[in-house]
This record gives C-alpha cells, sequence and structure tokens, in this order.
C-alpha cells in the first residue's frame, strides 16, 4: 500500500477512472447501508418506543451539518491542491477540528443540565441513549472534515473502506449490546458510535500528511466567500434529508413513529445509492474550474442518477414490502408499507437537486444558496403547520417533504440550465 506522503492525489484520467471510482463509493455505500439496515434488525428484540427512540437520536445526528463540512473540505482540499495551497489547509483542518471540539463541550454542557427536559419531550425510556448520542456526536463532527480532506484528494479507495467499516462496526457492536446486554435504544446508538469512531480514525490517518504540515493563515475573508455559501447550500439539502423525522416525532407516539423510522431507512438509501456518483464528480470539478479546465462529467450524473433514484424508487415501492417484513416486525408491516411509496417519491426530486447542488457549487455559482436557504426554512415552518392542521395522518409529512423536494428541484434546475450566461462569463 502506498505512502499518502508519496502516492498522487489528483487522478487526470478519462471518464473510464470517473465510473470506477464512483462505482466503487457505490459499492462501499450499499455495503455500508446494507450492514447498517442490520441494525435495524434489532428492533425485533425491542420494544416499539424503544426503536422510536433510536430512530430520534439517530435523526439528531443525522441532522449535524456533517454534509456541509464534508464539502467544504472537499473543495478545500482540491483548491489546495490545485493552486499549492497545502500549508494554509493544514492550518483550517486545524483550527475546524478545534471549534468544532469545543462547540461539542458547550453542547454536551447544554445537554447535561437539561437532561430531563430532553429524556421527557423526547419520550426516551432513559437518558443511557442520550449519552451514547451525545458521544456518537462529537465523532460525527470530526468524521465529515476529515473525509471532506480525504474526498477532495480524490482518495476514494479509504473513502469507501471508512464508509464500509462504519457500517461493520455500527452493526456488530449494536447486536453485541441489544442482544447480550438487553440494552434498547441505548445500545443501538452506542452501536452507531463505535462504527462512526472507526471509520473517523481511518480518515484521520489517511489525510495525516495534510494536517500535520506546518500552517500558514488563510484570507479570512476570501475563505468565508467560499465557505459560508458550501455551508448554507449544502446545510440547506441536509435539512431536508433528515429533518422531517425530528418534527414529526412531536406529534406521534413512539408506537406510531416506529413504522415511520422504518419507512425513511429503507427509503433513505435511494439517496446513499446515488450519492458516489455526485461525491466522485465534486472535486474533480473544483479542481477543472480552479484550473479552467473544461468537464462534462455533469451531464454524466445527472443522468445516472435519474436512472438509478427512479428505477430504485420503483423497485422499492414494488419490492418494498417484502423487505419490510424480512427486516422488521410484523406489526410495523401494514402501516410502513403504507408510507414507503409517499416517502420513496419524496427522495427522488432530491437526490436530482443533490447532483445540481454539487455542481453549481464546486464552479462558485453560488446565486442559487439565498433561494435553498429560503425553501428549507420555509419548510421548517410549513410541516409543524401541515402536521397540526391534519393531525394523525403521518402520510402528510412525506407529502409536505415531496413537495418541498420538487420545489428544490426545480430552483436548482432553474440556475443549472437557465440561468447559464452570467455565471459562465463570471468563472471567466
Amino acid at each position: 500500500m502506498a505512502d499518502p506522503q508519496t502516492a498522487p492525489t489528483v487522478d487526470h484520467k478519462p471518464h473510464a477512472t470517473f465510473f470506477r471510482q464512483s462505482g466503487w463509493l457505490m459499492i462501499a455505500n450499499i455495503a455500508c447501508g446494507a450492514l447498517t439496515c442490520g441494525v435495524h434488525f434489532l428492533a425485533k428484540w425491542i420494544s416499539e418506543a424503544q426503536y422510536a427512540a433510536f430512530g430520534t437520536l439517530l435523526m439528531v445526528v443525522a441532522c449535524l451539518p456533517a454534509l456541509p463540512l464534508q464539502m467544504i473540505f472537499a473543495q478545500q482540499t482540491a483548491l489546495a491542491l490545485a493552486t499549492g495551497r497545502e500549508r494554509q489547509l493544514s492550518g483550517l483542518i486545524r483550527a475546524a477540528w478545534l471549534w468544532l471540539t469545543l462547540a461539542w463541550l458547550a453542547g454536551a454542557l447544554a445537554v447535561f443540565f437539561f437532561q430531563n427536559q430532553i429524556v421527557a419531550g423526547w419520550q426516551l425510556p432513559n437518558a443511557l441513549g442520550l449519552w451514547a448520542m451525545v458521544a456518537a456526536v462529537l465523532v460525527s463532527l470530526w468524521l465529515p472534515l476529515f473525509t471532506g480532506v480525504v474526498q477532495g484528494r480524490q482518495d476514494f479507495f479509504w473513502m469507501g473502506w471508512a464508509s464500509i467499516v462504519n457500517g461493520a462496526g455500527r452493526v456488530v457492536a449494536a447486536a453485541a449490546l441489544v442482544l447480550a446486554l438487553a440494552s434498547g435504544a441505548a445500545g443501538m446508538m452506542a452501536g452507531s458510535f463505535i462504527g462512526i469512531s472507526i471509520a473517523t480514525v481511518i480518515v484521520v490517518w489517511r489525510s495525516r500528511d495534510l494536517w500535520s504540515l506546518p500552517a500558514e493563515k488563510s484570507d479570512l475573508k476570501n475563505l468565508l466567500r467560499q465557505v459560508l455559501p458550501l455551508l448554507l447550500g449544502f446545510g440547506a439539502c441536509q435539512f431536508l434529508f433528515t429533518a422531517d423525522t425530528m418534527f414529526t416525532k412531536a406529534y406521534f407516539t413512539g408506537e406510531e413513529m416506529a413504522p415511520y423510522v422504518a419507512a425513511g431507512t429503507l427509503s433513505r438509501a435511494l439517496l446513499w445509492l446515488v450519492l458516489p456518483l455526485a461525491a466522485v464528480m465534486f472535486p474533480k470539478i473544483v479542481h477543472a474550474a480552479a484550473k479552467s479546465e473544461k468537464s462534462n462529467l455533469f451531464n454524466l450524473v445527472v443522468l445516472g442518477t435519474a436512472v438509478l433514484a427512479i428505477c430504485g424508487g420503483l423497485g422499492l415501492w414494488l419490492v418494498g414490502p417484502v423487505a419490510v417484513k424480512i427486516v422488521f416486525k410484523s406489526s410495523y408491516v401494514a402501516a410502513t408499507t403504507a408510507l414507503l411509496p409517499w416517502y420513496a417519491a419524496a427522495m427522488v426530486p432530491l437526490a436530482l437537486a443533490n447532483v445540481m447542488v454539487n455542481d453549481l457549487l464546486a464552479r462558485n455559482r453560488f446565486g442559487v444558496v439565498p433561494f435553498m436557504v429560503i425553501l428549507a426554512a420555509s419548510y421548517g415552518f410549513t410541516l409543524p403547520a401541515m402536521l397540526r392542521h391534519f393531525p394523525g395522518r403521518l402520510e402528510v409529512a412525506l407529502q409536505t417533504l415531496g413537495a418541498f423536494n420538487l420545489l428544490l428541484f426545480a430552483v436548482c434546475a432553474w440556475f443549472t440550465w437557465v440561468i447559464k450566461a452570467k455565471p459562465a462569463a463570471d468563472e471567466k
């Protein structure tokens, strides 16, 4: 195995390399998804309330700004390697690592002081799962930072292995804790912490030659001009991807939420299937834009994503009921099967919008970002209002999510294919 100090970090081979790299990441994501889904098999050994509590805690971790962090450092790493600013990148990585840790400490203190209110408000069986979640949050803040560095240097081989190990660590640790110690939601959450921790060790090690360099200061004003649009844009995407479970949990009991969590687990697999295409495309387009090189990867990626997402959605619609029967309790089957078509349909436009967002932000076409933020904020106000107006109807949450994902797709398509002339001139 080549040492990262001497291994090439940027691959300029033709499209065959792109498909090989994205194919490997797709295999890794499918493997990670299948292993992670193994954690949900444990729902058969715990109560509906425990499983709903696990789903809520897991969505708190999922709502962390992991995607924005990863894409920020993927962009900064690709730019640094293209322009010879590795020492500035080193200083940025170490500063972000420190501030993320300090932010986590502040959050952990808040949880300590408001523990009882959180446990009661989220209808948790006890505080053990809450503190397992707090531990998982720390490594979940570190993981995207260093995964972004590995992605930006196009070290997709180890990026894929980190994903696989993450899934394997989760299912093995969670199974041991739940089956041997009957630890319920807390054991499943602890398994997530262990899997994420192992993956974090891998990407920290693979990026050590970059973050260990003597640091140089960056131009803060220019850095913020590059970073803030990515933080807001990818943050809006992630909010639409993950926030529905936390909103919905406030209006339904644990038993009612268990099928919703199950449907969400299966439906979000659609995005994990197609995300590798955009993940490989992003640093290549950043690098090409920095070097003023042309790239037509976007057309290939958006076409591939459309085919995979639509076929995956139809497949989930048809075989989803069988998967539910295999993975979850029989009491989940009817309710989960009824929700699956709505959930799968909501994920397809989000998958396509994600590709467009990656392309637009990689090319510094940030005009779309304010519209994305307004859309995400509107969703945050609209979803609770809809749930209050239509009490007892879980499908309303998914219909609202699908409508906003379609709006996101329309906005991104407008900026991708209609508003082209001015941004293209600016890039020159």
